[in-house]
């Protein structure tokens, strides 16, 4: 598997040189309509406002090519690099037998990707976050947060971690089918278990307290033949000042969560607006597809490590010399991506169309005025430019650009 060495870093170079044009084109578009508010959006969002948004998308886009640029010497230095090999070599002198070798070699390497980005994080917590006014994050908190993440990170993925390891060494050629199976139990536990017990671990949720929207929102849920476990507030204001709305959890025990800071925001119409667009991904199936479409990817995707984690020449392309089950793992983490970079475009398409598919079952059981009303407000108290480059759009934005998204909302707004 020779050819695997120049294709992965084509690959890779290939893949970071289109996110680097990317982000040129964006920063030059947003910048160069920095000083003109587009017409449609005069009369709710300032000239200021308008300029802020255009910075705060500029620095995040130049924070990204750092990021980017560290990403991309990571992928190779513990690649072809070598950087497994040596973390591998290193561990083999304690002897360790499977699983726990496996453990210690992918939990190292997970340890210095984490290392390494920690600074970029914190710099986008404290540094471009707070520049624009957005960050409520204190240090103490950003702290907790990382070593609760941590702790559920060693008792949920190191146990399941292991597993996998013990499968792939023992099950047999369809090791593969085992822990496919497994990895979806774990995924649907999760789904059970996140809104309930882990969650709250990070934030605080309480039940609605305005009787007159908690009214409206069940209405619409009546309206909608939908059915949940309950509406949620959540202190995100702890953190940032960014709002936001979602669903969580599966079957009978959905949670309809907004963000404490959307309901400072939003009047009742509006936030209705933005539940009905929720409660259309439901409906429309949407969340089942992507779902589905998940399932059979990562079904595909185990399928493919399969094969490869028995050729020992996949080893070798890519810098480890000594094949092992851990090493097939994080060798196929860190390969996979930079093929799939390229589907990113399909997929963001995909996302586009059911936003709008949302936006009009939205319209027919809420108000299309409203919906247009709340996504201007949320735009501009979260300064997303208005003006994004189309190429950037097209290849990265999961939602339509706002100028055509709000437009087609308030033209279904009009009476016929």
């Amino acid at each position: 598997m020779g050819w695997l060495t120049p294709l992965f870093l084509l690959a890779v170079l290939a893949g970071a040189a289109t996110e680097w044009w990317l982000s040129q084109r964006q920063a030059a578009a947003v910048t160069r309509h920095r000083g003109a508010v587009p017409a449609p959006f005069a009369a709710s969002i300032s000239a200021a406002e308008h300029a802020k948004a255009a910075d705060y998308t500029v620095a995040k886009v130049r924070l990204a090519r750092i990021g980017l640029l560290i990403d991309t010497v990571l992928t190779l230095a513990l690649t072809l690099g070598g950087g497994i090999a040596l973390l591998d070599a290193l561990w083999r002198k304690t002897h360790l037998a499977e699983p726990w070798l496996g453990l210690a070699v992918i939990g190292s390497v997970a340890l210095v990707i984490r290392l390494v980005n920690l600074p970029l994080a914190l710099w986008r917590t404290f540094g471009l976050e707070a520049r624009f006014g957005f960050n409520r994050t204190t240090v103490p908190l950003f702290l907790s947060d990382l070593a609760k993440g941590l702790a559920l990170t060693v008792v949920i993925g190191a146990p399941l971690l292991a597993a996998t390891l013990l499968l792939m060494e023992r099950a047999g050629r369809w090791w593969w089918l085992w822990v496919w199976g497994l990895w979806l139990g774990v995924m649907l536990v999760m789904a059970w278990a996140w809104p309930a017990f882990i969650a709250p671990l990070f934030n605080r949720f309480a039940p609605l307290q305005d009787q007159a929207l908690k009214a409206r929102i069940e209405a619409l849920l009546g309206r909608c033949g939908f059915t949940a476990r309950g509406v949620f507030v959540v202190d995100s204001s702890r953190r940032s000042s960014h709002g936001n709305a979602y669903f969580t959890g599966i079957g009978r025990h959905k949670r309809i969560v907004f963000f404490d800071t959307l309901l400072e925001t939003l009047g009742a119409a509006e936030v209705e607006a933005v539940l009905a667009h929720e409660l259309g991904h439901f409906r429309l199936r949407h969340v089942r597809q992507r779902l589905a479409l998940s399932v059979l990817a990562v079904f595909l995707g185990l399928a493919l490590l399969g094969w490869l984690a028995a050729q020992s020449g996949f080893y070798r392309a890519l810098g480890v010399p000594t094949p092992s089950t851990h090493a097939a793992l994080l060798l196929f983490v860190l390969v996979v991506p930079a093929f799939t970079f390229f589907l990113t475009p399909l997929s963001c398409a995909w996302s586009r169309r059911h936003e709008f598919q949302a936006d009009a079952f939205a319209s027919r059981y809420a108000s299309a005025a409203e919906l247009a009303s709340a996504l201007v407000k949320l735009h501009r108290d979260n300064a997303s430019t208005l003006t994004p480059d189309p190429v950037y759009a097209a290849f990265y934005y999961s939602h339509p650009p706002p100028l055509t998204r709000i437009t087609k909302l308030r033209e279904q707004a009009q009476p016929i």
